[in-house]
């Protein structure tokens, strides 16, 4: 029998320890996606919240992370927002829109604005039972669409003053998904905390078929074999206070780095430091994106968290021709 539970402090831990069972004690299943090994039933724990980022160079993705984050607070399904960001979402997407994009049915599904419910359940009581976010609904299965959500809830508890969050799952891709899936779901973790100024807790991952596709196998075996340093204090901790005005500037300062326009100059100057440090990172994207390296050095010598150094110089080197890339996904693709 295959192993269910897996719990690590660190993204890069709990990664190593599913897809080594994956690769092991997988069963064989085909998808509509092709071929692939299945762990089913499973939860991963991870401890550390904080620690949501890959340190590897093959699955150290902050930027795309980051700007899924950003398409989600968005409230968007535009494909031509997260295509920006990651390339490969274009396959899943139904005309210009991205039918089982999270931002809206986060933010605004039908008017209504389910993170905000969920802060006042809990506001109101602590102990509540019924801080569920569901993403999954019936009419996804009514008709077909090329992508619809693989999220089925976000269940938000306050236990000894602490924030966890328990995410389910109906599938998640080991390689791809992952990552970003943590990424994105403890940051609105950590968000949805700060809101209500209790700590954050644990983060728990349930998932009906955790799977890694074939094609993706040498990758993963590449990841497997990377050394990689402790993330435990990788992203610093956010802000105390209420985060949202803070959020709106970040996501103003977006959309003008993405459509390469200017930016608020002044509003993000007045940011703290940590929401700042986010815009250069989506800058530092923007500049690579563009082949501007100096400006690239120039944000990494303002950047007030030396942890981000090493994506910025991922960006700048030939990190790829160096390791164990085989060309499969594009450098932009979760990059």
């Amino acid at each position: 029998m295959s192993r269910s539970f897996f719990s690590a402090e660190t993204l890069d831990d709990l990664m190593h320890m599913v897809a080594q069972s994956a690769l092991i004690e997988g069963s064989s299943i085909e998808p509509t996606k092709g071929p692939a090994v299945e762990l089913a039933g499973v939860m991963l724990e991870l401890t550390n919240p904080l620690a949501r980022i890959s340190r590897t160079e093959s699955r150290g993705k902050l930027f795309s992370c980051l700007g899924e984050l950003m398409w989600y607070l968005a409230k968007s399904n535009d494909l031509a927002f997260i295509e920006y960001y990651i390339r490969g979402y274009r396959q899943s997407a139904d005309g210009d829109e991205i039918f089982g994009g999270y931002g809206p049915r986060l933010f605004d599904w039908n008017g209504i604005d389910q993170f905000k419910n969920v802060r006042g359940l809990l506001d109101g009581n602590p102990d509540s039972r019924r801080a569920v976010i569901q993403l999954f609904a019936a009419q996804d299965v009514w008709e077909p669409h090329k992508d619809v959500p693989c999220t089925c809830t976000l269940q938000f508890m306050i236990r000894d003053g602490r924030l966890n969050l328990i995410t389910h799952m109906r599938s998640n891709d080991i390689f791809l998904g992952l990552p970003h899936d943590l990424f994105c779901f403890t940051m609105l973790q950590e968000t949805m905390a700060r809101d209500l100024g209790v700590q954050i807790g644990t983060y728990k991952h349930m998932v009906g078929s955790l799977h890694l596709y074939c094609t993706d196998v040498p990758e993963m075996e590449c990841f497997l074999g990377e050394g990689w340093q402790s993330t435990s204090a990788l992203m610093p901790p956010m802000p105390t206070g209420n985060p949202w005005p803070s959020i709106q500037t970040v996501l103003g300062a977006e959309w003008a780095i993405r459509l390469d326009q200017d930016m608020d100059a002044a509003s993000v100057a007045a940011l703290d430091p940590y929401w700042a440090d986010l815009v250069r990172l989506l800058q530092v994207f923007r500049a690579s994106r563009n082949r501007d390296t100096g400006l690239m050095r120039a944000l990494r010598d303002e950047m007030s968290t030396p942890e981000y150094h090493h994506f910025i110089d991922q960006r700048m080197g030939p990190e790829r021709d160096q390791h164990c890339y085989t060309g499969k996904h594009e450098p932009n693709e979760y990059g």
